[in-house]
């Protein structure tokens, strides 16, 4: 089984820029379809971005589309958010999860591999 540790978050201004990490270990990443979803208080888990196994494929939840980038290096074993003009709505604990193989999806009952999560905190 995969485990999964995030990193990068912190406390930023709007309009600045922060780059998140998920560090895998313990399986094969490149046999997993990876996404990030984030939860702000007291609101549900939201989907943000998800990429392909060999990373060909992304999709973006509409609210950060154009702002934000998802990108893996299978020979690090790492999965990556490139976050850019955020926004205090951004505010929130992002995790990133592993779903075994199969089509992209973007519910989070999908993903069996979670990360403890990292928070993001963007002041107006």
């Amino acid at each position: 089984q995969v485990q999964l540790v995030e990193s990068g978050g912190g406390l930023v201004q709007a309009g600045d820029s922060l780059r998140l990490s998920c560090a895998a270990s313990g399986g094969i990443f490149s046999s997993y379809n990876m996404a990030w979803f984030r939860q702000a208080p007291g609101k549900e888990r939201e989907f943000v971005a998800t990429i392909s196994w060999i990373g060909r494929n992304t999709y973006y939840a509409d609210s950060v589309k154009g702002r934000v980038t998802i990108s893996r290096d299978n020979a690090k074993n790492t999965l990556y958010l490139q976050m850019n003009s955020l926004k205090p709505e951004d505010t929130a604990v992002y995790s990133c999860a592993a779903r075994e193989g199969g089509d992209l999806r973007i519910e989070s009952h999908e993903f069996g591999f979670w990360g403890q999560g990292t928070q993001v905190t963007v002041s107006s």
